[in-house]
């Protein structure tokens, strides 16, 4: 990376000044060089290279079964992409909730092989212990509250979190306490527009919105998703930006088409 592109890059302090100036934050994901190119050179602030990788990237019905090495696969080929973009990683299920020190081995793990520049797990106080310790060691952590989808087994549902008063105080305790611990930003994922306008403005890291409302300080969505690719993905909350879906399949049929009727490759196609 050059001197000029490591001086505009985003960083965890850029991100808290944009809070603060009331400039949005875009985050988007990535899985693979290619697509982290585009998106970064896009404008994109933050790549979260997401457990979600699972779903769009393997075909497991959950995020549960990705391990932290097909984790560190995805983040490597990213951050090989990226010149501007804070790249964040999460930490797959199993690598931080029973053991803080297993947590911080995970987190090492993915900082030094991939050279990414932050990790994100999800969870308050239950997995406050992990994120001390990580932070200790210098890592900066990104919270995620609301839908926890590696809990998905726990609430047996996709469905909006936190809409109970009992519920909902204890997202706003668990935001109180990540960002006292020193998270410099956190996701909340399909909660309440009005709740998630409330941490907004009780804490002081950035909070970036899923399903959550246009109060938060910044958005994220999958690629796959906002770009058409994935169709069968249609929450309230998704805008579909492009038909990538469509586009493809229609090109791979075209290819199929001029290859079984000898169109291609032409006389100009050759050597």
């Amino acid at each position: 990376m050059s001197v000029e592109s490591t001086l505009r890059a985003v960083t965890t302090y850029r991100l808290t000044e944009m809070k603060q100036r009331g400039e949005k934050i875009a985050m988007l994901t990535s899985y693979d060089y290619s697509m982290a190119k585009i998106v970064d050179a896009a404008g994109v602030d933050v790549i979260l290279v997401g457990d979600s990788a699972a779903n769009v990237m393997h075909g497991y019905e959950t995020t549960l079964p990705i391990t932290l090495d097909m984790m560190i696969y995805h983040a490597k080929s990213v951050v090989r992409a990226v010149n501007r973009a804070l790249v964040v990683v999460d930490l797959p299920f199993g690598t931080y909730q029973g053991n803080s020190k297993v947590a911080v081995d995970s987190a090492i793990r993915i900082m030094k092989e991939t050279e990414a520049d932050a990790v994100k797990l999800e969870g308050g106080e239950e997995v406050l212990e992990s994120v001390q310790r990580i932070l200790a060691c210098g890592i900066p952590v990104m919270g995620h509250l609301g839908l926890t989808p590696q809990s998905i087994h726990k609430f047996g549902t996709y469905t909006v979190r936190a809409r109970e008063e009992a519920e909902a105080e204890k997202l706003v305790r668990d935001a109180q306490l990540l960002d006292r611990a020193g998270c410099f930003a956190c996701v909340l994922e399909k909660i309440p527009a009005v709740l998630a306008e409330r941490v907004t403005r009780e804490v002081s890291m950035p909070t970036i919105g899923i399903g959550a409302g246009g109060a938060t300080d910044g958005q994220v969505l999958v690629a796959h998703d906002m770009l058409g690719i994935n169709k069968g993905f249609s929450p309230r909350f998704l805008r579909r930006y492009a038909d990538l879906h469509s586009v493809m399949t229609d090109a791979v049929s075209d290819y199929v088409r001029d290859v079984k009727e000898c169109d291609f490759p032409n006389e100009k196609e050759q050597y």
